[in-house]
């Protein structure tokens, strides 16, 4: 099983990975083993998608990494609760 995920940084922003251990990749985010995130320790796993297969991860992974993915992200899955 593959996963692609959603970690909700300390400034705002949204970061997409995808990996086949949540788990492990999750406590790497945390721990400040990934430099994409390194610098915004206080990730959340916002959520994720479980895939069947790697390249169907890497495909959504960047698809969402995109303009049109990044909107359809933010507005079916990763909506920020207002204040």
């Amino acid at each position: 099983m593959w996963y692609v995920y959603f970690l909700q940084l300390h400034d705002g922003d949204v970061y997409v990975g995808s990996t086949n251990d949540l788990r492990r990749r999750f406590e790497s985010h945390q721990s400040g083993y990934v430099t994409s995130t390194k610098a915004d320790l206080s990730v959340a796993l916002k959520t994720y998608i479980a895939v069947e297969a790697e390249a169907n991860a890497r495909q959504l992974e960047r698809y969402f990494k995109t303009g049109s993915g990044k909107a359809f992200a933010n507005k079916r899955f990763c909506r920020t609760e207002p204040h």
